[in-house]
């Protein structure tokens, strides 16, 4: 790790209060070039705790930037891997409030929960699906702190993989009843599609993402326990959001959600 402790606990008190106050900031790593990996995900844990300490709960955890759409879209060509708290889950046909948000953006995804113990290393598809319980669909509102929404991968690393609300709906369905490869995905806004995509935008598969988060926390002395919420990553680009807006994804075998933004 290139900072030290008193540095990363600021960052990350900067990076929460952008998030909770809705303001934005400069990339950290424009300040801080030699941030590294551990740093990133150091500053991400602090958030973790800080949220923890004021009794908000971690309700599952999520990857980020694994369909090859949002993958270009970025420029990026690695995943990343963050978490959700309560308090930014929605219901299903509710409302979110723009007030609370800085520059939301909308993607659908495939979620699941696990039934067993995941961990690596060299974790597989295989394993990922004999763990699984069941799939939910589900859209994320990603809001990244960062100004004009540009980041490198390490900042967004640290800004907890733009973490902001989320919304699950449709029905649950067993792994084994789906192809998840093939699973169709459209994304209205207002009444109009604006995206489309089957699952497979997913790193070929959205079990490879929970496959790789597993590999991921076991090389940092963690693992993915039972029982556990995992959002695979947006299976299209991200589309923005205003006030007014209502959206609704419709997931082949999975049902929809929807959601108004006021």
């Amino acid at each position: 790790m290139a900072l030290e402790t008193g540095t990363i606990r600021k960052l990350a008190e900067q990076l929460e209060d952008a998030e909770l106050q809705a303001y934005d900031v400069t990339m950290i790593t424009a300040d801080y070039p030699d941030l590294d990996w551990d740093d990133a995900y150091a500053i991400q844990d602090e958030i973790r705790r800080r949220k923890e300490a004021r009794g908000s709960k971690i309700t599952g955890l999520k990857a980020g930037l694994t369909s090859f759409a949002k993958m270009k879209q970025m420029g990026v060509e690695t995943p990343v891997f963050g978490f959700v708290a309560d308090y930014m889950g929605k219901p299903d046909g509710g409302e979110i409030k723009t007030s609370e948000l800085i520059h939301p953006k909308v993607e659908a995804e495939i979620c699941i929960v696990t039934k067993s113990d995941l961990e690596g290393p060299g974790c597989t598809i295989a394993a990922v699906t004999a763990a699984t319980d069941f799939v939910l669909p589900a859209v994320e509102v990603i809001d990244s702190r960062y100004r004009d929404f540009k980041f490198d991968l390490k900042s967004v690393i640290a800004d907890n993989t733009s973490s902001s609300r989320f919304v699950v709906g449709g029905r649950a369905r067993a792994v084994a009843e789906l192809d998840l490869r093939t699973l169709g995905v459209v994304l209205e806004r207002n009444g109009e599609i604006v995206a489309t995509a089957t699952a497979a935008a997913v790193l070929g598969n959205p079990l490879a993402a929970v496959a790789m988060m597993a590999n991921h926390l076991t090389a940092r002395g963690q693992l993915i326990p039972a029982g556990t919420f995992i959002m695979t990553g947006g299976v299209t680009e991200a589309i923005r959001v205003e006030a007014g807006d209502h959206i609704a994804a419709h997931f082949h075998d999975l049902g929809t959600v929807s959601m108004r933004f006021t």
